[in-house]
C-alpha cells in the first residue's frame, strides 16, 4: 500500500471540574448545540466547572458555557492552537503554533504569563515518502497535534517542535529545566510517581525525573520499514498498572516497565501507524490505528488481541471510556459508540459534512485515497494535498471527546464544537 495513505496522533486530556461520567450512556441523542469557530479543531475539549475549553486553528483558545454553547471568552494567539489545554489552580495552560506557551485565567481568559520556546516546527522532508518532486520540501499532512501540558502542584510540563521537553514554574512561567531530544516533540507528557514519560520523533520513548529533568531511561522504537522517513513517536503514552503503553510510526504498540523501560510485549498493527493515546479499563488497553481504521482491545498483561472494531477511516481520535461504552471519532466525520466488552458498534453520529459528501468522496462508505483521487498520480505530493482537501469536507473528528452531565462534546475539522445528548 502506498504510504501516502497513512496518518496520525494525539494527546492526553487533563480535565477537571465536571469531568466525564461513568454511567452507561450508549446511543447518541439530539444535538444540543454547535459552536462554529474559524478553523479546524484538532484540540480536545476539557471541562472545567461550567466551561468547555479547547483550541482552534483560527488561533484562539475558546471558553464556552457548557450548557448553552455560548461564548464566555476567547484568547487570541499568533498561530493555530493544536494542543489541548490543561487546567490547574484556576489557570489554563496550552501551546500554540506561534511557538509560545500560554497561561491564562480560566474564568476570564486574561493572560497571566507566556513563555517563548525556540520555535514550533511541523514535520516534513524533501521528497516526503519518495513523492515527487524529490527536490521539494513537503509538510507531513498528518502532523495535526501539538504537545499538551501535564502539571503537578508546582510545575507545568510540555514538549515543543524545537525538540525540547520544558518544565516551567506554574506561578510565573520561569524555566526550571529543559531536556533536549533529537526530534520534534508533539506527544503529550504523562506524569506518574515523579516521572515524566513522553515520545519524540527521534524514535525514543523517554522517562525523566520530573523534579530535575534527569533521564532515567529511554527506549528506542524500530524504524518505519515501509518508508524510512518521518518515523518516530506521535502517540502520547498511557501509564497503567506499572507499565507505559504507547504506539509508534513503526507499526507497533508497546508495553514497557515504568521503572526500567524494559519491554513486556509489543503488538504488530500490520504496518499501520498507531497515533492515538490509549485508554485502559479492567486490564484491557484500547487504542486506534491509522490505515487499518481499527479500534483495538488488547490484554494489558500479554498484548493478546481481545477484539478489533473497524471504523470507516483513519482513527486519530483517542478513545474515551464511559462505563461499558467507548467513544471515538474517525476521519470520515463520524463519532462511534462501541460496546466495551464485545466491540460491537452501538451507534454512530455523523457530521453534516459526512452526510452531505460521503457518497461522492467515500468508496462504499469507506475512506479510499486512490478512489478519491482517481485520475491523479499518487506519486505526486499535490495529489495528497487534493485528497486531504476532499477529506476535510467530511468534517473529520480527530478530537478526543469528553462527557459531562449526559452530553458528549467533541471538535471537528469542520471548525465546529459539538454538544450531543446521550441516551
Amino acid at each position: 500500500m502506498t504510504k501516502i495513505l497513512i496518518p496520525i496522533l494525539f494527546l492526553g486530556i487533563h480535565a477537571m471540574g465536571l469531568g466525564q461520567q461513568s454511567a452507561d450512556h450508549g446511543r447518541f441523542g439530539a444535538l444540543s448545540w454547535k459552536y462554529q469557530t474559524g478553523g479546524k479543531i484538532f484540540s480536545s475539549p476539557v471541562l472545567y466547572r461550567d466551561l468547555l475549553l479547547f483550541g482552534s486553528e483560527d488561533g484562539y483558545l475558546y471558553a464556552l458555557h457548557a450548557i448553552t454553547g455560548t461564548l464566555a471568552w476567547k484568547f487570541k494567539t499568533g498561530g493555530p492552537v493544536q494542543s489541548s489545554p490543561a487546567v490547574r489552580n484556576g489557570k489554563v495552560f496550552f501551546a500554540s503554533v506561534d511557538g509560545i506557551f500560554y497561561a491564562v485565567n480560566a474564568s476570564t481568559g486574561r493572560l497571566l504569563w507566556k513563555f517563548s520556546t525556540q520555535g514550533e516546527k511541523r514535520a516534513g522532508a524533501k521528497g516526503l515518502w519518495t513523492m515527487k518532486p524529490v527536490t521539494e520540501y513537503m509538510d507531513d499532512p498528518f502532523d495535526f497535534f501539538l504537545s499538551s501540558p501535564a502539571t503537578d502542584s508546582a510545575l507545568v510540563y510540555f514538549g515543543s517542535g524545537d525538540g525540547n521537553l520544558y518544565a516551567l514554574r506554574m506561578t510565573d512561567g520561569k524555566l526550571q529545566w529543559r531536556f533536549p531530544t533529537a526530534g520534534i516533540i508533539h506527544t503529550s507528557p504523562v506524569l506518574s510517581n515523579n516521572t515524566l514519560y513522553f515520545g519524540s520523533w527521534d524514535r525514543f520513548l523517554y522517562a525523566l525525573d520530573s523534579r530535575t529533568g534527569r533521564e532515567k531511561w529511554k527506549f528506542r522504537t524500530q524504524a518505519d520499514t515501509a518508508i524510512h522517513l518521518l518515523e518516530g513517536i506521535q502517540a502520547s503514552p498511557l501509564v497503567y498498572d506499572g507499565h507505559v503503553f504507547f504506539g509508534a510510526r513503526d507499526g507497533y504498540f508497546y508495553s514497557l516497565d515504568t521503572a526500567t523501560g524494559q519491554p513486556a510485549w509489543k503488538y504488530s498493527a500490520n504496518n499501520s501507524w498507531i497515533l492515538t493515546t490509549a485508554a485502559a479499563k479492567d486490564d484491557v488497553i484500547y487504542t486506534g490505528t491509522s490505515d487499518t481504521y481499527l479500534l483495538l482491545a488488547l490484554d494489558a498483561a500479554t498484548g493478546k488481541e481481545k477484539f478489533r472494531t473497524a471504523a470507516d477511516g483513519y482513527v486519530y481520535s483517542s478513545p474515551l471510556i464511559a462505563g461499558n461504552t467507548i467513544y471515538f471519532g474517525d476521519f470520515t466525520g463520524q463519532l462511534l459508540a462501541v460496546d466495551r466488552l464485545s466491540g460491537a458498534i452501538i451507534d454512530r453520529y455523523e457530521t453534516p459534512g459526512r452526510m452531505k459528501y460521503a457518497d461522492s468522496i467515500l468508496n462504499k462508505g469507506k475512506l479510499d485515497f486512490a478512489y478519491m483521487t482517481k485520475g491523479l498520480d499518487l506519486a505526486y505530493y499535490t495529489t495528497t494535498v487534493v485528497g486531504m482537501h476532499k477529506l476535510y469536507k467530511l468534517g473529520p473528528i480527530l478530537s478526543k471527546p469528553v462527557i459531562g452531565d449526559g452530553v458528549i462534546y467533541f471538535g471537528s475539522a469542520d471548525g465546529g464544537l459539538y454538544a450531543v445528548r446521550l441516551n
